[in-house]
């Protein structure tokens, strides 16, 4: 729970993002891999909501509310973001929050210096991930151990939407705190008390839910 937000607007949030994610067709049913080799019977494209301007800016507005009330803006120096699906939404944080932004490949470069970092990061540098959402979180622990790597510091990860399958704890396993707006069991209840998803789509959504 976000303690620091109020809870209304929280909960006003949290409504919101759920009924864009139908609206726009970000949230759909099927059979489908995940990036983590999983099949799901859901699947939640946050790649598509820069095309709708007044989502995307409601959205990264609620990013910037989250790392400066749940995280602190004194708690990190950098923002990296991990491509492909977080790089609009890490860099147009970092552009609004005024810090320096850097984003990690997922494999060294073959050729120029070979580096898995763009941009600047020196060591000591405290730094705060950013994605849209996060499954396992395998993506997001080898991003922070690349950064690790060139001798920063990774103690947070903010992102909007936690699938809720593993990767609160696995995060914490090697000292990442996960902060999200709504894990997936919240985004399920909204919209199926609002009789936007019925109850097969719903039960769906929740068998893939880790305790």
């Amino acid at each position: 729970m976000i303690n620091l937000v109020p809870q209304k607007s929280l909960d006003e949030a949290k409504v919101q993002i759920s009924t864009i994610l139908t609206r726009i067709g970000a949230l759909r049913f099927g059979t489908f891999t995940l990036s983590s080799g999983v099949l799901s019977p859901y699947y939640v494209d946050l790649r598509i909501i820069p095309s709708y301007p007044e989502a995307f800016q409601k959205i990264t507005d609620l990013y910037v509310e989250l790392a400066k009330k749940k995280i602190g803006l004194n708690k990190f120096d950098r923002i990296a973001g991990i491509p492909t699906a977080g790089m609009p939404f890490s860099s147009v944080v970092a552009l609004k929050l005024s810090k320096p932004f850097l984003y990690v490949r997922k494999e060294a470069k073959t050729h120029g210096r070979e580096r898995r970092i763009e941009g600047i990061l020196m060591p000591g540098d405290r730094v705060l991930l950013v994605d849209d959402l996060v499954t396992s979180g395998g993506t997001l622990i080898d991003a922070a151990d690349a950064v690790r790597a060139e001798g920063a510091v990774v103690n947070d990860a903010l992102i909007l939407l936690d699938r809720e399958e593993g990767a609160k704890n696995s995060m914490i396993k090697v000292g990442i705190n996960l902060n999200c707006l709504m894990g997936m069991t919240e985004v399920a209840k909204i919209l199926y008390d609002r009789d936007t998803i019925d109850k097969e789509q719903f039960k769906s959504i929740m068998k893939t839910v880790k305790g």
